[in-house]
């Protein structure tokens, strides 16, 4: 599964949770944290996300 990681508008990474933890030099938890309503609330537009990137299902 792969994932995209955001500063506002603006792209950063795309990767594994593995990855996108190795790039920020954080958990993985926290890279799936960051996906969560609860982290939206308590941050502002400019923070970061990550949106998990559809599948297409193929094969």
């Amino acid at each position: 599964m792969e994932y995209a990681l955001y500063r506002g508008d603006e792209l950063l990474q795309i990767g594994t949770v593995d990855e996108l933890a190795a790039f920020k030099k954080v958990k993985r938890k926290t890279i799936l944290f960051y996906a969560t309503p609860s982290y939206r609330k308590r941050t502002s537009e400019k923070g970061l996300r990550t949106i998990r990137l559809e599948e297409d299902g193929i094969g």
